[in-house]
């Protein structure tokens, strides 16, 4: 229990090491063996997705009272949710609520990209025009602040341990880094991490311009979840190195700045030509 306590202690510290540690182990990865030549100016496209980082953070401390971790420290409280009703093993909590927690966030990845209204705030994502770790930061503030408030009633709903919630928001923001990273893994590995965790070559295929690939490939974390529900393409059709990153539209240069990704919800690209 006191390496229990510590690290809810120490939460916020943990987050942020866990977060510039694997984002500057995959630049580091991709600067020196990239899976792809990439395109499109860095400085461009990191500025814009580190930036929309800052603005994330101070959108969800400003607007929310509390957060997931502080939700899990409410239903504790209150005994809200039916895991706080169960005698199990803490181990046990802890594993059911993060692989639930997972599982939710598959179905959400799902929704956003079938409900048009939400998808017009989750393109952007997509709307990058090179895949790297960054990528994985890259989400506009109204979808953010929407997926915390699904966390925070799931996590009150479930009665999701405090530990459970702070340990997945970690695995969460290192798995966006890592599967998005513009790397691969050797041939010989890459279906043996694969049949766990979502690899980088996996997730790329949901970055395709070809919609269908664009539709596949969801999860962030565990890869079971596109098997189960049938969602799962095993590889992009024109393969890793020629394949296109992005959309049909939101093409041009400039819409990789920063500006100009926050009010792309509002653009209307679908009737502009490719």
């Amino acid at each position: 229990m006191v390496g229990m306590d510590w690290i809810i202690a120490n939460e916020s510290t943990l987050r942020l090491s866990a977060f510039l540690g694997m984002l500057g182990l995959m630049l580091g990865w991709e600067w020196l063996k990239p899976a792809r030549k990439p395109g499109f100016s860095r400085w461009l496209r990191w500025s814009s997705n580190l930036g929309i980082v800052v603005i994330n953070t101070l959108v969800l401390r400003l607007l929310l009272p509390i957060l997931a971790a502080g939700t899990a420290i409410w239903a504790a409280d209150n005994q809200w949710g039916w895991l706080n009703r169960m005698e199990w093993p803490l181990w046990l909590e802890i594993l059911i609520a993060i692989i639930l927690l997972d599982l939710a966030i598959y179905l959400q990845h799902v929704m956003v990209h079938a409900v048009p209204l939400f998808w017009r705030f989750h393109r952007m994502h997509h709307a990058d025009l090179d895949y790297d770790a960054t990528t994985g930061l890259r989400f506009h503030p109204v979808e953010i602040l929407f997926s915390m408030l699904i966390k925070m009633a799931l996590v009150a709903s479930m009665g999701a341990p405090l530990l459970a919630v702070i340990l997945f928001e970690i695995i969460l923001n290192v798995s966006s880094v890592f599967n998005h990273g513009n790397v691969r893994l050797p041939a010989w590995l890459e279906p043996w991490v694969r049949a766990i965790i979502v690899t980088p070559d996996m997730h790329r295929v949901h970055h395709s311009v070809i919609e269908r690939e664009t539709n596949s490939n969801y999860g962030f974390c565990l890869s079971i979840w596109d098997r189960l529900f049938g969602t799962y393409r095993a590889q992009p059709a024109k393969g890793h190195s020629d394949m296109t990153i992005g959309l049909q539209y939101f093409r041009d240069e400039k819409e990789l700045r920063l500006h100009k990704m926050l009010v792309q919800p509002a653009a209307n690209p679908e009737s502009e030509p490719v």
